[in-house]
């Protein structure tokens, strides 16, 4: 019999009551998993809230306009973050012994150094460049965020390895660790007078310390063994999709800088960050199924390792929809005060096109997972389209957002095509 994404192979007797068992462990892990990064990220988002919030109160909308600038512009390099994170996992999770996982660490590691140190590298000669398009005060801006990007490549390593062991407590508070500095320091630099500078430079420093901690100590750095190798068409893939996911999720906050007064670049940047908010809880549940799914063998795999965490993003996406769209009054006026209410009544559509984006991203992670898969192209070309829907129909902020929602459900229509075809396809996994 044939094993299609919503069929498992038939067990009887005892062998089947362990299979039965090591699915139910399965499950179990992917549910514990997330609840241990959703309430890490909780903890992590509301520091983030916490930092933007006084940034926006201590800034005003236009230099808080600034700040997320600088702040986008880390997270579209996170593309390359979170190609090596995905890449570490999948692979520490297919390969067994400390030995192994050691030698495939250290030789991403060192790979992920030299990307960094490049990407800062160019990030640098082009900052003058690059702070004309985004209006900003001073190029400086960009030269105290290029320290950060050198760290911000191997903390993807980093934290690859920890999400392939499933050591979901110790990467959750890797994420709370860098959140935590980066609040406490802007606060600190901002008050004393540094401004856009502070809040930057509390963000290049909160990166750097959670390179260094919590330290790996030998348990990556002792033996090293032959291991699986992480593929270089894996890389290209997760590259590719994660290349599409930065900007799908950071291209709109640029080009409104761009095309925007800074006051309305720093209304729609409280919007999005409120939209943020649901983002990251999703990709918690995309966090804890990735391993799981990754490490598990082919005979022993079924559909519900979907299921589970796609009903999860529904239920979180239809939740915060609601509650933004009941009450976006009391969170704009508690969040960033009397001077973002023309904020409210965009938050209920941007979280509709974070939603609809996080229920593909599900979809897309858990065919990378087990196969090689071409989604990420598609995403790829998606986000194209998305500049390019912008840059046609910016006339307001609601434009902007309208364009993210008709492309969003396109994309998540688009995406889910392979799993009807998989129902009368077997599915392999990646070779």
């Amino acid at each position: 019999m044939s094993r299609t994404l919503d069929t498992f192979p038939e067990r009887t007797g005892w062998r089947g009551a362990v299979a039965s068992l090591k699915i139910e462990d399965r499950h179990s892990r992917i549910l514990s998993g997330s609840m241990v990064m959703l309430i890490g990220i909780a903890i992590v988002s509301a520091f983030n809230f916490g930092y933007n919030v006084a940034m926006a109160r201590m800034l005003g909308p236009a230099e808080f306009g600034h700040a997320s600038a600088a702040v986008t512009l880390l997270m579209l390099v996170s593309a390359i973050t979170l190609a090596f994170q995905l890449v570490c996992a999948k692979f520490v999770a297919r390969n067994e012994s400390p030995g192994a996982r050691a030698s495939l660490v250290q030789s991403l590691l060192q790979r992920a150094w030299i990307v960094g140190l490049a990407m800062a590298a160019l990030m640098a000669l082009g900052s003058g460049g690059v702070s004309r398009y985004l209006r900003l005060p001073a190029s400086s801006i960009v030269l105290v965020l290029c320290l950060g990007i050198a760290f911000y490549v191997p903390l993807g390593v980093k934290r690859g390895a920890m999400q392939g062991e499933c050591a979901f407590p110790r990467l959750a508070g890797n994420f709370i660790l860098e959140v935590v500095v980066k609040f406490g320091s802007a606060l600190l630099l901002v008050g004393l007078g540094f401004g856009v500078m502070g809040a930057v430079a509390a963000l290049t420093a909160s990166v750097a310390l959670a390179y260094f901690l919590p330290p790996s100590g030998h348990r990556f750095f002792g033996h090293r063994e032959k291991c699986i190798p992480a593929s270089f068409r894996e890389g290209m893939q997760a590259m590719i999709f994660f290349i599409g996911q930065v900007i799908i999720n950071n291209i709109d906050i640029l080009l409104v800088k761009h095309f925007f007064a800074p006051e309305a670049a720093g209304m729609y940047a409280a919007v999005a960050l409120v939209g943020r908010v649901l983002y990251f809880a999703c990709w918690s549940v995309v966090s804890a199924m990735f391993p799981v799914s990754a490490g598990t063998r082919a005979e022993e795999h079924n559909a519900s390792l979907l299921v589970v965490p796609l009903l999860l993003v529904v239920l979180l996406s239809v939740g915060f929809i609601l509650l933004v769209t009941f009450v976006p009054g009391l969170i704009v006026h508690v969040v960033f005060g009397s001077g973002y209410h023309e904020a409210e009544p965009l938050l209920s559509l941007y979280a509709a096109a974070t939603g609809l984006y996080s229920l593909s991203v599900v979809l897309m992670a858990y065919e990378m997972s087990r196969r090689i898969a071409n989604t990420g192209w598609l995403q790829l070309f998606f986000s194209g389209a998305i500049v390019a829907g912008i840059e046609l129909f910016h006339s307001t902020l609601r434009d902007v957002i309208v364009v993210q929602i008709v492309l969003m459900v396109v994309l998540l229509i688009a995406v889910s095509l392979p799993f009807f075809r998989y129902r009368t396809a077997p599915l392999t996994e990646a070779q």
